[in-house]
């Protein structure tokens, strides 16, 4: 799949060691799916359910196909674009477990964390997992978000955030 950067395997590790007393029963939300990496992992480790936002058309087809492949009724691909799924509000339905992986250098974690938080996506407690360039400037967050890991490995800088109710 050309064009994705998958989460490297130790990162991801190191993330899913960050989660692993939150996501079982966890409901997740994938918001730059590319390869499901992410949010595969948090079925595979007790998750219920995830929502992979991918906007390619081909990139959502191979999910698809790869979930039917494995049987796995527990994931709900979604074609849109993070921005586009995001702006239609979450209904009744709130994630525990947000992954927030977007491009390098497309200014789309603060647009995504602005959108969480407006249209209320996100349970008390929820846990935000943030990827971006190492050496990027830090993206402004919302105040509800509370930083409680950062990690630097390669190219990337990883950081791990709970929601807080604000007040």
């Amino acid at each position: 799949m050309e064009g994705l950067r998958p989460t490297p395997d130790r990162v991801r590790e190191t993330l899913f060691n960050w989660l692993q007393n939150n996501i079982v029963g966890a409901r997740c939300l994938d918001l730059f799916a590319g390869s499901g990496a992410l949010g595969l992992e948090a079925l595979s480790r007790g998750a219920i359910h995830a929502v992979l936002v991918e906007k390619s058309t081909i990139v959502a087809q191979q999910l698809n196909a790869h979930l039917h492949t494995l049987r796995c009724n527990d994931a709900t691909v979604a074609h849109l674009s993070a921005e586009q799924f995001l702006q239609r509000g979450p209904s009744d339905i709130r994630y525990d477990v947000v992954f927030l992986d977007p491009p390098f250098g497309e200014g789309l974690i603060p647009i995504c964390a602005e959108l969480l938080e407006k249209h209320h996506w996100l349970t008390a407690g929820a846990h935000i997992y943030l990827e971006m360039e190492r050496g990027s400037a830090a993206p402004t967050l919302p105040d509800t978000w509370q930083q409680v890991r950062d990690k630097k490995a390669g190219h990337v800088r990883y950081q791990l955030f709970i929601h807080t109710n604000p007040g």
